[in-house]
């Protein structure tokens, strides 16, 4: 675990602290090796992930980048190459329907946050 994305969690209220903790653990437990960095100021994951904590909620970040647009559909935003799902409470998980989404990512999308 990166230490820095450590603290960047602890520095948050609650809700926002137990919600970021709860998806960087589904993140970390479905890709145990993925690559946890900080990047603009959040958790990043490979360019393919992020965890924001916002005033009243968490956005769990995704690429899209390549994805079909009915895949796209499964997130929120306008982002052309990123979007996201938005949390309000740590029940508002569910970790099936996420990890889901995280390995559909992985498998057909491109690295969103990568400049080429």
């Amino acid at each position: 675990m990166n230490k820095k994305v450590t603290e960047y969690i602890e520095k948050q209220k609650p809700p926002q602290k137990e919600i970021c903790d709860k998806l960087r653990k589904i993140i970390l437990k479905t890709f145990p090796k993925i690559n946890e960095d900080m990047k603009m100021g959040v958790p990043w994951y490979e360019g393919m992930y992020y965890i924001v904590g916002l005033k009243d909620s968490v956005n769990l970040g995704f690429s899209v980048k390549g994805l079909k647009k009915e895949d796209i559909g499964n997130f929120k935003g306008e982002g052309r190459l990123m979007r996201h799902l938005k949390f309000k409470d740590v029940k508002d998980i569910d970790e099936k329907h996420i990890i889901k989404l995280l390995k559909l990512v992985d498998k057909k999308a491109e690295c969103g946050s990568c400049y080429k």
